[in-house]
């Protein structure tokens, strides 16, 4: 199929500020990235809870999660996470324009990839969260037992052992594992909106 045949009807639907004047709420992309194991999905779904309990719709997008459906089809060569993030970014806009507060919670190792995502859901609405976790600390927590894996030679490609992971240059918010507590980044998130 062409392009040509495309004809999309966003300008005809209910628009995102009718949408959040119905939600009551002003919809964001928040971006969780970190090396596996440094807490982005913990916190992803703290910041989640606190915010329903105080009345948001709001939706995670987690890997494991999306990968288990929307992108089971990818490995984790570098084109594929590139692909993974791409699908990712266009779900999420699909809720951000829909008024919902979404909280991303991706790897999403390289300046590139997160610059990609942010290109798509647009600057004002990409709020990106660094979850600051040594290497060495998320392999002794090691939840799901990949970096023994990694290490061991069965994983290729994992990043912080044999990819590389770089940490965001401006991201929006910091949040340092070793030195706060779930609630502690929660309560960090809460200050920030």
């Amino acid at each position: 199929m062409s392009e040509h045949n495309i004809h999309p009807i966003f300008d005809r639907l209910v628009s995102r500020d009718e949408q959040q004047r119905l939600l009551n709420q002003k919809s964001k992309v928040f971006w969780f990235t970190g090396l596996s194991g440094s807490g982005k999905s913990t916190i992803a779904e703290a910041f989640e809870r606190a915010l329903y309990n105080q009345g948001y719709f709001v939706k995670v997008l987690d890997g494991d999660n999306i990968r288990s459906g929307l992108n089971n089809n990818l490995g984790f060569s570098i084109e594929d996470r590139t692909e993974n993030i791409r699908r990712i970014a266009e779900v999420a806009k699909l809720f951000l324009d829909s008024g919902v507060i979404v909280l991303c919670s991706f790897v999403s190792p390289t300046q590139q990839i997160r610059e990609l995502a942010q290109s798509i859901i647009g600057e004002k609405d990409f709020i990106e969260v660094f979850v600051d976790t040594p290497l060495e600390v998320c392999e002794k927590r090691d939840v799901k037992g990949l970096y023994k894996k990694a290490r061991a030679g069965q994983i290729k490609g994992f990043t912080g052992i044999d990819s590389p992971f770089e940490a965001p240059i401006y991201p929006t918010l910091t949040l340092s594992t070793i030195e706060l507590s779930p609630l502690d980044c929660v309560n960090k998130l809460l200050e920030l909106i």
